[in-house]
């Protein structure tokens, strides 16, 4: 049946695929995990709604089109009130306030956190940021089951994010398949080669490199530019992680990257309007990847 997300359900789908990360590390992203699983069934009940609401959405804005081949490197500025690694970041944020800031001062995307238990935040926070802006909004969490992407499009969401650590390579197709078909788009976010190739064999179009890696939670920029060869031609870039001033994305605009998404040094700025546009302003080379 079109539209039905029992296509889309893999036959395991409650292995975390190895984190290679230390136990400590891993145990984070591993109750995450677990958690995120506990709301999906406590959601299930409610599927056939979410996907009545999904269906009659209005369409999406175009989040890869703000993204892809721009003169300057787009900057996808983020919701965002704590992390289990910063702890509290901007714990009294007002997502409508905040959103409108970053659109004035050069934004070309949010990304909005949505999960409750670890980053404080929740689809209000999506539904709020969205009304106030006419940016396309991504929902930032822990993709795991359809269900969540009929949830994201019924409240609003443009994008999802599809995190290719945490799932296998069934349930990867299966929920970049769905996103695109509920009029989705779905950023995938890769770390390392390994993972990029997974990526490219789902199809994705839209391609997150995260500078952090998870085993020990540095950051470099290099793991950004060590991959952008590896990319399909045409594929949407966006480095994440670690991008803290201007010259970090004159770097990243000299390697060809399309955007970058930013949460914690502008959420931490005491204007994060004025830090949006402090990092907004970087030329992109077309000859580095075009």
């Amino acid at each position: 049946m079109p539209g039905n997300p029992n296509r889309y359900r893999s036959k395991d789908t409650r292995t975390l695929p190895e984190t290679q990360a230390s136990p400590s590390r891993a145990d984070i992203l591993t109750r995450i995990v677990a958690t995120k699983r506990a709301e999906i069934d406590a959601l299930r009940p409610r599927a056939a709604e979410f996907r009545a609401r999904a269906l009659d959405a209005p369409p999406a804005r175009d989040f890869a089109g703000a993204l892809g081949r721009h003169a300057h490197v787009r900057v996808i500025a983020e919701v965002k009130r704590r992390s289990p690694g910063a702890g509290e970041i901007r714990p009294g944020l007002d997502p409508a306030e905040l959103a409108g800031g970053y659109e004035a001062r050069g934004a070309a995307a949010l990304s909005v956190l949505t999960d409750r238990e670890y980053f404080g935040g929740t689809l209000d926070d999506l539904r709020s940021a969205r009304a106030a802006v006419a940016l396309p909004v991504l929902r930032k969490d822990f993709t795991l089951d359809p269900l969540q992407i009929d949830e994201a499009r019924a409240a609003g969401a443009d994008a999802v994010l599809l995190i290719v650590r945490i799932v296998d390579d069934a349930r990867l197709g299966d929920l970049h398949a769905y996103a695109l078909e509920r009029g989705l788009a779905a950023l995938v976010e890769v770390h390392d080669a390994r993972e990029l190739e997974r990526a490219a064999a789902c199809g994705a179009r839209v391609v997150g490199i995260n500078n952090r890696d998870l085993s020990t939670f540095r950051t470099d920029l290099a793991v950004t530019e060590g991959l952008l060869d590896r990319l399909p031609p045409g594929t949407v870039v966006v480095s994440e992680s670690g991008i803290r001033t201007a010259a970090d994305v004159e770097r990243l605009g000299r390697a060809g990257v399309d955007a970058v998404l930013v949460g914690e040094s502008i959420l931490r700025a005491d204007d994060p309007g004025a830090q949006v546009a402090a990092l907004a302003s970087a030329p992109r080379d077309p000859r580095a990847r075009d």
